[in-house]
């Protein structure tokens, strides 16, 4: 038995879990009014009126079509005043208002899309491909803006899609003549593309290129879920098309993996290692978190939802029994050797109280391999926030603009 950093809390059920109420009141109130996970980019004054729906009406369960449909008409209501506002020509308040309604459609579809589900089928998906609309509507009005490419997967095999749908936001700097550095964004197993609108304009601010891509498993990646290498011939395809692009500085690439998406920078910083100068793996799983006994109370920690039936989809289980007995050989990265090879530099950042992903999953890496580089916060949860942003930012600027004076966030 793993003696687990997280104590007498590995053994806890949260008081959210199973009420709407709870997690309301105790947690995603407060996050709705500071526009922090998962509610960035939203407003508190169009989340209060859903969840005193969803409080009255007794709706727990955000798998049911009823949380969803409760969302919905908030939606519609902020996108036609959205297209109100851009017929009379006032392009800010109109981005203002898609913005808000792409976040509205974002906690709707909470907390997970997969990419086998399809509008005619799920709600879910429905709601999802809707945010993608909404989202570009407001980010067509921004500036810089941010462009959808869908590239070719020519790297793929096996069950691997054609096409990898990414987002990109250039600086205005960025030109030929003038080439810029570039994050590689690998999104999480509820955040998507339309979810890093901060974080995308955080890095343009610094003068780098923003490439978002979602990991295998999630919303729109085409890459098979239930092989183990398919996260590698994705980032091939996707670095050999921004190879192609004359504006990135191909020299200069750092992957930042956002929760579940920190296991692929861990896997991309040895996979990848020629092609990048750094990762950042930002909530990572690596091991432990695929063990049955860590997955046997994931349900009951600070995830607002359940956990493991979005985990077993995502790694191409038909339920969570398989997943639960068979992960940990098939995706560690311990168990597969990915970490006993070398790695380019390689930031690992966690609170030391995640409930979602064992911090011990930052700490194993550096048994292995080549040297790793983390930063641990004591009393914060998943991801670490808000400690751990700062120093994400601060380790880039050292890895892609060594020479420019440091912003502060």
């Amino acid at each position: 038995m793993v003696p687990w950093i997280l104590g007498d809390k590995f053994d806890t059920v949260y008081p959210h879990q199973g009420s709407i109420k709870i997690l309301w009141e105790s947690k995603w109130k407060f996050c709705a009014s500071k526009s922090i996970y998962p509610f960035h980019d939203g407003s508190l004054e169009d989340f209060e009126p859903i969840f005193q729906k969803l409080i009255a009406e007794n709706i727990n369960d955000a798998d049911t079509d009823a949380y969803t449909e409760a969302f919905l008409p908030t939606a519609t209501a902020l996108e036609n005043e959205a297209t109100t506002a851009l017929n009379k020509g006032d392009l800010s308040h109109a981005a203002d208002l898609y913005r808000r309604a792409a976040v509205i459609l974002r906690i709707s579809r909470f907390p997970y899309v997969s990419p086998s589900t399809r509008p005619e089928t799920s709600i879910k998906r429905a709601a999802f491909d809707r945010q993608k609309q909404v989202y570009l509507k407001a980010a067509s009005l921004w500036n810089p803006i941010i462009t959808e490419e869908v590239i070719p997967h020519t790297h793929r095999a096996g069950r691997d899609g054609p096409e990898i749908p990414i987002y990109i936001r250039l600086p205005e700097e960025a030109s030929a003549n003038n080439r810029v550095p570039v994050v590689l964004l690998m999104t999480g197993l509820d955040g998507y593309r339309p979810d890093n609108s901060q974080r995308c304009h955080e890095i343009v601010n610094r003068g780098w290129a923003a490439v978002v891509a979602e990991i295998p498993g999630t919303a729109d990646s085409p890459a098979d879920p239930a092989d183990p290498e398919s996260p590698d011939r994705l980032w091939s395809s996707v670095l050999d098309y921004m190879e192609r692009r004359p504006e990135f500085d191909m020299s200069r690439v750092a992957a930042w993996g956002l929760s579940a998406g920190g296991f692929y920078a861990i896997r991309a910083a040895c996979m990848h290692r020629e092609r990048l100068v750094g990762c950042v793996a930002h909530g990572p799983g690596s091991h432990f978190v695929f063990s049955p006994e860590w997955l046997a109370k994931a349900n009951d920690h600070e995830y607002p939802f359940e956990l493991t039936s979005a985990m077993a989809e995502k790694y191409g289980y038909d339920n969570v029994e398989e997943f639960v007995q068979n992960a940990q050989k098939k995706f560690s990265l311990v168990e597969t050797g990915v970490l006993d090879q070398d790695n380019c530099r390689l930031l690992m950042l966690n609170g030391m109280d995640d409930g979602v992903v064992p911090i011990e999953d930052s700490m194993e890496p550096m048994k292995h391999g080549g040297p790793k580089e983390g930063r641990f916060f004591e009393n914060r949860v998943h991801m670490g926030y808000p400690d751990s942003l700062p120093v994400a930012y601060k380790w880039l600027e050292s890895v892609l603009s060594p020479n420019t004076k440091q912003m502060k966030n």
